[in-house]
Formats: C-alpha cells, sequence, structure tokens
C-alpha cells in the first residue's frame, strides 16, 4: 500500500533521477571497489571463461543460462534494496520520501555516467592538438575498431559516434528503464550492456554471447529511438534518419549516431562498414565541441521528459 500521496509518490523517482545526474556531475565515478558495474564486470568475466570452446549448441545454452543466472542476481539484489528503502522510508511521510529518493538516486548513479563519456569525448580534441598519434591512442580508449591507422578527421568521426551511441547505452537507457521498472529496470539494462560489451562479438564468441547480444538489442532498442529523437533537428525528416539508421550493422547504434551526423552536418563512418550522411563533409576542428555541446542539450531535454515518465508510472 501506498503510504505517500499520489503527488509526493510521483515526485520521488524524478528527485532520484536529478539526484543522480547531479551526483555524477559533482564526483564522476564511485571507485573501482565499489562499482557495481566492475562488480558486473567480473562475474561477466568468469561465467565466460570458458564458454566459446564449447561446441555452437551448448555455447549458446551455456550463454544464455549464465547470462540469465547474473541477471537473476543483479535484479534480485536490485530489488532488495528498492524494497528495503520503501519499506523504512515510506512510513516516514514527507522527510522519508525524501530519503527515498536520496537513497534511489545514490544506488541509480552508478548505472549512468554521462560525465566520464562527456570528459573521454572532450580529450580526444586535447589529444589531436598534439598530434594524430596522441589522437588514435586516445580514441583507442572509447572504441574497440582500429584505430592505428586513422586520420584525424576519422578519429573525430569515431568520437562523435561514441558520443551519441554512448549517450543512449550510458545515459538514457538506464533513467529510461528506472522511469519504467525503478532501480531493478536500470540495473538489468546496466547488466545487459555490460554482457554484450563483454560478450556480445561475433568469430569466438558467436554462439557464446549470440543471447547476451540480442538481450541487449531488445532492452535499447526503444531508448536508441528515444535517444535519436532528442538528437535529431526539428527541420530533420524520421524518414530520413531511418534510411541512415539502416546503413549499420546496429539495430540501435545507426539511430542515435544518424541523428547526431545530421544535426551536425556531417560525414560519420566506419571505414569498409558503413557512411552515415555521406554526402556532408568529415567532422572539421570545431565539430567534437559542437557534437558535446548538442548532445547536452538532447540530454537536459531527455531528463525531463523521463522524469515525467516515471511520475506519470509512479503516480
Amino acid at each position: 500500500m501506498n503510504l505517500l500521496p499520489t503527488a509526493l509518490a510521483a515526485a520521488v523517482p524524478a528527485l532520484a533521477i536529478a539526484l543522480a545526474l547531479a551526483i555524477d556531475r559533482r564526483f564522476g565515478e564511485p571507485p573501482l571497489r565499489w562499482h557495481p558495474v566492475v562488480w558486473i564486470g567480473h562475474y561477466l568475466g568468469r561465467a565466460g571463461r570458458r564458454l566459446p570452446e564449447l561446441a555452437p549448441r551448448r555455447a549458446f545454452v551455456a550463454g544464455l543460462l549464465a547470462w540469465a543466472a547474473g541477471a537473476l542476481g543483479a535484479v534480485a539484489l536490485a530489488t532488495l534494496a528498492e524494497s528495503l528503502l520503501r519499506h523504512w522510508l515510506l512510513p516516514q511521510g514527507g522527510w522519508g520520501a525524501l530519503a527515498l529518493a536520496a537513497g534511489l538516486g545514490l544506488l541509480l548513479k552508478p548505472m549512468l555516467s554521462w560525465r566520464m563519456l562527456r570528459d573521454e569525448v572532450a580529450t580526444v580534441d586535447t589529444a589531436l592538438a598534439e598530434g594524430v598519434d596522441a589522437g588514435r591512442r586516445q580514441i583507442a580508449r572509447l572504441a574497440s575498431r582500429d584505430t592505428t591507422q586513422l586520420t584525424p578527421a576519422e578519429v573525430r568521426e569515431t568520437a562523435i559516434e561514441t558520443l551519441a551511441e554512448n549517450l543512449n547505452d550510458s545515459v538514457i537507457a538506464p533513467l529510461f528503464w528506472f522511469a519504467l521498472a525503478g532501480l531493478p529496470g536500470a540495473v538489468l539494462f546496466r547488466y545487459a550492456n555490460t554482457a554484450d560489451a563483454m560478450w556480445g562479438y561475433r568469430g569466438r564468441w558467436e554462439w557464446a554471447g549470440k543471447f547476451a547480444a540480442h538481450a541487449d538489442d531488445v532492452l535499447a532498442w526503444l531508448p536508441a529511438r528515444l535517444t535519436a529523437r532528442l538528437l535529431l533537428p526539428l527541420h530533420c525528416r524520421w524518414a530520413r534518419l531511418a534510411v541512415e539508421a539502416r546503413r549499420t550493422p546496429s539495430p540501435n547504434g545507426g539511430w542515435p549516431m544518424g541523428a547526431m551526423a545530421l544535426a551536425l552536418g556531417v560525414k560519420l563512418r566506419k571505414p569498409g562498414v558503413y557512411a552515415l550522411n555521406a554526402g556532408a563533409p568529415e567532422p572539421g576542428a570545431a565539430d567534437l565541441a559542437h557534437a558535446l555541446a548538442h548532445a547536452g542539450r538532447g540530454l537536459r531535454g531527455g531528463v525531463l521528459l523521463l522524469a515525467l515518465l516515471a511520475a506519470w508510472v509512479a503516480a
């Protein structure tokens, strides 16, 4: 039974979102030893150690079961934490509601990372000012592709693509699932996204990581399109973006990346794989800063929209 007035209950998740982002802005990431996503990575590393060595069918089943066991544990812990907070604090009335929002915001923060994404992308420009080799080394921290032969323009393209795609994966999607399903929703998305980053590859991981890759695709489907809508300029048609998004092999990544390419009026490529907004010029020296500013504006709009969604779900 909800012991709070409807308006106050609706405000709790919205306040939690605001607090999580405020903590992120002020403090950044928690120490690695206390970071839940690092714990998730440790589990996935151990659970997946021998999966690629199995025959395809056994690898798929074992990968699914290992993924599900980790997801169940992570979601169970998140559900327990949120339930305990509600049990302890809801009976306390108004101040209890504020304490509940603070507790949820503190637990939500590790599931998102805007400050680190923004800072790492901004450092690419600083590195490029030192030379192309420094730029390549910095972008290698952000992207899994081969960066050793990238030109300065291609380094900027990769940085802008990383910014757009991870605006969804690292910020909008966790907040979207928090708005719909509370802390367990945000934790499930972060778990699925981490599993995809570690297991969701072709080649050696083709079968063992197949379920992890598809689970992330499903959970990111709606948030990716929301992120694209936040980034797409009003004068650009959604149909145009859909054409660009389908040029990438990812069912989701092309949407925010395509929207960013159209917003900046630049070409974004992964050599030999795709080119978004192919008729536009390569990014220039100022375009990475423009991308960061545009992503920040999109994030502010997204936070407002998702806070309203969270309040509506909680009411």
